[in-house]
């Protein structure tokens, strides 16, 4: 499901995606995959035990009632709590994009699956962003080719 949560008063409003590129499918990797229907698995428990008062929304993540988890609350208090925990360092929820991003790059993905997994209108968006990680990427790629030229298997 693809959809867009705001808060109007006290209950959630959800909406579809404004642009195209917003309504997207991102494959995601098995290990991930695993952990989500174990997640799935042990929410419907609780909303087993908690029967009608549950408020069943459809979303992956949520507040012990079902109802959804207040971005606020999320990025400012969980987020910062379970990177402490884990010994991470103090990051912002949405640095997690930029850190998949350049991970991503730097591990030889192409500009433009990054440039779709993010949702970037275009490739050029995605290679004015992430910039920084092409000089590396070029030092790289001038050696891969110096290799290439070397074994001469090239002709």
């Amino acid at each position: 499901m693809q959809q867009t949560l705001e808060r109007a008063g006290r209950h959630p409003r959800f909406g579809t995606p404004k642009t195209a590129r917003s309504r997207r499918t991102v494959p995601l990797p098995a290990e991930l995959v695993a952990l989500l229907r174990a997640w799935k698995a042990q929410q419907n428990q609780e909303r087993l035990l908690l029967g009608p008062a549950y408020r069943d929304y459809g979303l992956v993540f949520t507040l012990p009632d079902g109802g959804p988890i207040d971005h606020h609350n999320l990025s400012r208090r969980d987020f910062a709590r379970l990177t402490a925990q884990a010994g991470l360092p103090r990051i912002r929820f949405h640095d997690l994009r930029h850190a998949s991003a350049t991970a991503l790059l730097a591990a030889g993905t192409h500009l433009k699956v990054v440039s779709e997994r993010l949702g970037h209108a275009s490739i050029s968006v995605t290679g004015d962003i992430y910039s920084h990680v092409i000089p590396t990427l070029q030092r790289e790629a001038a050696a891969t080719i110096g290799r290439i030229l070397a074994s001469g298997e090239v002709w």
